[in-house]
């Protein structure tokens, strides 16, 4: 089953189709990192988009100790 979310930036709308557990993740990721009932400018899309990536290396960062570790 697939959830539309949809996202105002720079006064147009962007709507995506998502389906399974991904959606309820995403529609609360989303919520936390812009106004969804509202308009978001683009100095907030790169907001986020620097901070997941941020989160990304970070995890990516523990994942390659967790393996340097597993292979010690």
């Amino acid at each position: 089953m697939s959830k539309k979310l949809g996202l105002h930036i720079g006064g147009r709308r962007f709507d995506v189709d998502v389906g399974g557990d991904f959606a309820f993740f995403l529609e609360q990721k989303m919520a936390s990192d812009f106004n969804l009932e509202g308009n978001n400018d683009l100095k907030i899309l790169l907001q986020a988009y620097v901070r997941k990536n941020h989160e990304l290396f970070l995890q990516e960062e523990r994942m390659q100790k967790l393996l340097n570790e597993l292979k010690e």
